[in-house]
């Protein structure tokens, strides 16, 4: 089953190519052009450089949040007009999950996904990740960095990774002290979303691409305003 998948939801943008969990490319860039002026050039030329058309893909997966409101739009966008045009079907993947997957190899260890959600909130979850996958210990939400990590457990490593490591390490350091980890691991998620995805279309858990939601976790300024 060829997979392609999206992220879209922090400047970490990637797009990945897999063949069932065989990852065959992945396009990532931090540069400073938006996701709107480099999202369909990296899939023009992951394909191209493949051999492929959108419509040798069996199925698409694209992180639906949380992050920039305005990326997630971009990425949901580009996804359903694939869909529409391909008749191919969607999977919806949390990018909070595709960090956390990063860190399922090997013993089962507590993983904290943690991005920045500005305002001063992190978009965070604790996720026990082992090779059986996923279990969701502290749900997925906006929380405010203090209020987050007052929830964690102070006995057990915790492993962290995402954006919001970068300005709040200090913080997560002085809340657990040698228990905290943090990961080097790239932040680039698009082949994780890919690998999600797969599996939930393996199993029918797809997404109709005219029902295909976000995930904010909170209201947008326009919807505050409002």
């Amino acid at each position: 089953m060829r997979i392609l998948a999206f992220d879209t939801t922090t400047m970490s943008g990637s797009v990945a190519l897999l063949d069932g969990t065989r990852l065959i490319g992945e396009v990532s860039s931090e540069a400073g052009l938006s996701h709107s002026e480099r999202l369909l050039a990296s899939v023009d030329f992951l394909l191209k450089k493949n051999g492929l058309k959108i419509e040798d893909m069996d199925g698409f997966a694209v992180a639906a949040g949380p992050g920039s409101f305005t990326g997630i739009r971009i990425g949901l966008s580009t996804v359903k007009a694939f869909a529409f045009a391909s008749g191919k079907p969607v999977a919806s993947v949390s990018g909070l999950e595709a960090l956390a997957w990063k860190l399922r190899d090997g013993p089962a260890r507590l993983a904290a996904p943690a991005v920045d959600a500005k305002k001063g909130e992190i978009y965070a979850a604790l996720f026990e990740a082992g090779k059986k996958g996923l279990k969701e210990i502290i749900p997925q939400g906006a929380y405010p960095p203090d209020a987050f990590l007052a929830r964690l457990p102070g006995r057990r490593i915790i492993h962290f990774l995402g954006s919001g490591v970068r300005i709040y390490g200090d913080k997560i350091s002085a809340y657990l002290g040698d228990k905290a980890r943090f990961s080097s691991r790239s932040l680039f998620i698009a082949a994780e979303v890919g690998l999600i995805g797969y599996a939930k279309l393996r199993m029918g858990q797809a997404v109709d691409f005219k029902a295909l939601e976000p995930i904010y976790f909170r209201s947008s300024q326009a919807e505050e305003k409002r």
